[in-house]
């Protein structure tokens, strides 16, 4: 005698399907009942007046799966994601079992395979009933950049630690520049923020956190201008708003992304050999960020961009704009100190340059130094010790001498025509 094994669900629906063929039930209330349609009841029927008590079954239990992976696909995946992609997520594995190997399984496959290999742990969903209410990108591209820079070992044992910089459209998600630099001081951000106006134009904001490079956390620091970060002054002469986040959740798609590149970014790179940041930004600007964007990006709310671009003299003036600005006092040799160096002016300058006037030194990004006054950039030499004092007396540097040409009058000038007997006289 043969056994069939039955749910409650199978028996339930066989309850209901004898009852309609000893014509208990109307065909409508069974099809409501069992969710079916006509044609699926009537083939139900047949099946139990040829089968009986089996017609009910499903035809596929205890068969294996049409989309049952093949055993050699299995085997090459499961050698794969052991020897190659043994740290990747289930994402990006079939992704690169796709592009690499021709494997085509969807990222849950892959996360089961991985789960029974034990190369990665279940995770359950966390249930602490805090809410985050989402910020709703803006509306255009340009409008704001999330930035921030990113310590990690980006090449693994291959190179020491490096920083990261990037940033984020917060309307599209793109990345618009990434760059490996040596750290997050104020000449690596200047170097970012140049190279970015000169790519894409001036941003309408920038969101970005609390780091002594960005903003000095002082009570009275937005009133007072000598409070103001070398970075907050640059943003300033090119009028671009900072925004300051007051916790990482704040710029969430800034810290997300880092969480992503750490994690595909280092195996990208891993895959090909690289290991040092000239051949990683080369990498970056050439293939990853071109195609992340075209993979993650999605379109801004409104179509426009509100990036500002350079106009002539703002080009020229890029480099003063983005370089270190500190004021010095002029002493009485026509010396300046500045960073353990003497600053020797010359004697002729463009303007006019008295003792204890306040000039600009200008540090630019590649090291080299301006002094300006009154709009004017003088001419210096720098000098290798502390220069002697003057014994003569100089008040003051004057600009080069004017040589005065006599003015000639041409030769059909009224002047050169004149004649005291011309002259009339009015009698009284």
């Amino acid at each position: 005698m043969k056994t069939i094994i039955m749910t409650d669900t199978d028996t339930f629906r066989f309850n209901i399907i004898n009852s309609l063929i000893q014509k208990k039930v109307e065909l409508k209330y069974t099809m409501k009942t069992l969710n079916l349609s006509r044609r699926q009841v009537k083939r139900i029927i047949k099946r139990i007046k040829e089968e009986g008590t089996e017609g009910v079954l499903h035809k596929g239990r205890g068969k294996p799966s049409n989309r049952t992976i093949i055993k050699t696909v299995r085997v090459q995946t499961e050698k794969l994601l052991k020897e190659r992609y043994f740290d990747f997520g289930p994402t990006f594995a079939s992704e690169k079992l796709l592009e690499e190997y021709g494997i085509h399984l969807s990222k849950e496959t892959v996360r089961s395979i991985q789960i029974s290999l034990n190369l990665r742990k279940v995770r359950h969903r966390k249930r602490n009933g805090q809410y985050h209410a989402w910020r709703p990108r803006k509306e255009y591209s340009g409008e704001m950049e999330q930035f921030d820079g990113s310590y990690h070992h980006w090449f693994e044992d291959r190179s020491g630690e490096y920083c990261l910089l990037a940033a984020i459209d917060d309307a599209t998600g793109k990345i618009t520049k990434a760059v490996f630099a040596q750290n997050e001081g104020v000449i690596a951000v200047a170097t970012f923020w140049k190279e970015y106006a000169e790519e894409h134009g001036i941003p309408k904001s920038i969101y970005l956190d609390k780091f002594s490079t960005y903003k000095v956390n002082h009570m009275h620091a937005v009133d007072n201008y000598e409070f103001l970060t070398q970075f907050q002054q640059m943003t300033r002469r090119v009028a671009i708003t900072l925004i300051t986040a007051h916790s990482p959740e704040a710029k969430g798609r800034i810290e997300r992304l880092f969480k992503t590149l750490q994690d595909r970014l280092v195996k990208e790179m891993r895959l090909l050999g690289i290991s040092t940041p000239e051949v990683g930004n080369q990498f970056l600007r050439e293939v990853f960020i071109p195609r992340f964007n075209a993979q993650f990006s999605v379109v801004p709310a409104l179509e426009g961009d509100m990036h500002r671009k350079l106009t002539v003299f703002e080009q020229e003036q890029l480099s003063a704009s983005f370089s270190i600005q500190k004021t010095r006092v002029i002493s009485n040799d026509f010396c300046i100190q500045f960073e353990n160096q003497w600053i020797q002016l010359d004697r002729i300058q463009p303007t006019l340059v008295c003792r204890r006037d306040t000039v600009m030194i200008e540090k630019r990004i590649d090291g080299t130094l301006m002094v300006k006054l009154r709009e004017k950039y003088l001419v210096f030499k720098i000098l290798s010790s502390r220069p002697n004092k003057l014994r003569e007396k100089i008040t003051a540097l004057t600009s080069a001498p004017l040589v005065r040409v006599p003015h000639k009058p041409k030769a059909d000038h009224p002047w050169r025509n004149f004649s005291p007997k011309k002259l009339k006289f009015a009698t009284t």
